[in-house]
């Protein structure tokens, strides 16, 4: 599960929320243009042929809009959704029982589907180019493999770690998407469309300081919203301005670059208690108290890509901007190659 500061388990309130303020259609869809151009193409392609489009990988960090894209394309084709996910897919029959159940031009929709487990992922191969799959009856030398055909459909896989995909999986999509994170102004349109739908009055200069704090993604966005319209509903008589959301997400410990808890405990361990590093994944992980996956899926990228942090073969350092940052100025024996 991704890791989130406002809302570590969304409640079914929240999944709902988020649910009505998905786009349906590609024209709403904004942030990724290049992507829903080249979507969309796929899309109208499918339908001039009157057949299943073929088969899309979504890549990306958690929170971009994959599975909104899933279920926009759904919509775009008429067709109906299933949805699923590569852990709930343990064994080949699981997979089996879903693909046998797919209607003709259906879209299934894969979420992390590099955690499939491997058989699984080997019938996935025959489904995807042949429209088939093999059940096997029996077992030992006896076992006999019963061909079962199944209508087209298109595959929609989402991951948010492409590297770990086998080449033989990746292969087999006709179209590869990477999602990007969105810039502000984006994130500021995307925070409006929503204000709108949740019934909030909220102005562009809101807007602007929600989505700046959020870290280029929607999903992010959505919820600093929801935590900023509860700060105004309770403490500023309903009103949300500037003034309102600033205290509101320094309440929730959001500040002005979008940095939270984990990723000032992060800044914090390796300029303080470390001189800058480099110092371990592991060691880091122990004196944060936090898991070393999470502070390296989560913390991580987030503090590379603003040039807080950078990664070494000796383990992790920080830059002079992670130290600007948290107001401390470099140890004198820091990195010259760094520091200069």
């Amino acid at each position: 599960m991704e890791y989130d500061p406002l809302d570590p388990q969304p409640t079914p309130d929240d999944k709902a929320a988020e649910g009505a303020l998905r786009p349906s259609k590609l024209s709403e869809f904004g942030g990724q243009p290049r992507v829903s151009e080249q979507l969309s193409l796929v899309i109208e392609a499918a339908r001039k042929r009157g057949g299943a489009p073929e088969h899309v990988l979504l890549s990306g960090p958690p929170g971009l809009g994959k599975t909104t894209l899933a279920m926009i394309m759904a919509s775009e084709l008429e067709a109906p959704i299933r949805i699923t996910s590569g852990p709930a897919i343990q064994h080949a029959g699981d997979l089996a029982a879903i693909l046998s159940g797919l209607t003709e031009g259906e879209v299934f929709f894969l979420d992390e589907i590099h955690r499939m487990a491997r058989p699984a992922e080997e019938m996935l191969y025959l489904a995807m180019e042949d429209f088939r799959v093999d059940v096997v009856v029996g077992k030992g030398p006896g076992a006999t493999a019963i061909p079962l055909e199944i209508p087209p459909f298109t595959l929609v896989g989402a991951t948010t770690r492409a590297g770990l995909l086998p080449s033989p999986l990746r292969d087999r999509f006709g179209f590869t998407a990477q999602l990007d994170y969105y810039e502000v102004d984006d994130l500021a349109k995307i925070v409006m469309r929503s204000a709108k739908l949740l019934g909030i009055d909220a102005s562009a200069q809101v807007a602007h300081e929600i989505a700046s704090r959020s870290r280029g993604t929607p999903r992010i966005a959505n919820r600093l919203l929801r935590r900023a319209r509860d700060f105004a509903e309770v403490r500023a008589g309903g009103k949300l301005d500037v003034a309102t959301a600033k205290a509101a997400l320094d309440l929730y410990e959001i500040d002005p670059l979008g940095l939270d808890r984990l990723d000032r405990a992060v800044l914090n361990a390796i300029c303080v208690k470390f001189g800058g590093g480099p110092v371990g994944l592991s060691t880091l992980a122990i004196s944060v108290s936090e898991e070393a996956e999470t502070i390296e899926e989560v913390a991580e990228p987030f503090l590379v890509r603003l040039g807080f942090l950078i990664r070494t073969p000796r383990g992790r350092m920080a830059t002079p901007a992670a130290f600007e940052h948290l107001g401390l100025k470099p140890p004198r024996d820091a990195n010259p190659s760094l520091f200069g």
